[in-house]
């Protein structure tokens, strides 16, 4: 069975695989709930991507009290996240101060990015590597897809 045959099969609507990007991507994007249209990091691909689950990085900001929500700040803008207390691991992570990196559908691009989670996972250990290389990361990424 391949993975379209078990996509159907499961009678879910197959998703892309997640993209990395920045939270002014989102923001600064074209498109509906649950899809957007970003313009792309660099030079070498112009084309729009299309995006509906992404990577992001981010540091947390601010945390409801009931843990559900997140509100993270990468170096292009804030971005809230949706759903934090239905991943596994998740509530580890939610101080603020932490570097984390964070998986979601996305729910609303537009004023401000909104994200369902669907993972998440601490990066303070090696922060400052990761906040020097993560954009770089997303450019990389998003000039070698289609």
């Amino acid at each position: 069975m391949n993975a379209s045959s078990m996509t159907s099969f499961c009678g879910e609507k197959s998703r892309r695989p997640p993209v990395k990007v920045l939270s002014g991507q989102l923001r600064d994007g074209k498109g509906g709930k649950g899809e957007c249209w970003i313009r792309r990091l660099g030079r070498a691909n112009p084309s729009p991507l299309p995006v509906s689950v992404v990577w992001m990085q981010g540091t947390v900001v601010e945390v409801q009290s009931d843990h559900s929500s997140v509100l993270l700040l990468d170096e292009t803008g804030n971005f809230l996240v949706n759903g934090i207390n239905n991943i596994p691991k998740g509530k580890p992570c939610l101080c603020p101060g932490k570097y984390v990196m964070i998986m979601g559908v996305i729910q609303s691009h537009s004023p401000e990015p909104v994200l369902r989670a669907v993972k998440m996972a601490d990066l303070s250990d090696n922060a400052a590597t990761h906040r020097k290389t993560w954009k770089y990361e997303v450019e990389d990424l998003q000039q070698t897809l289609p």
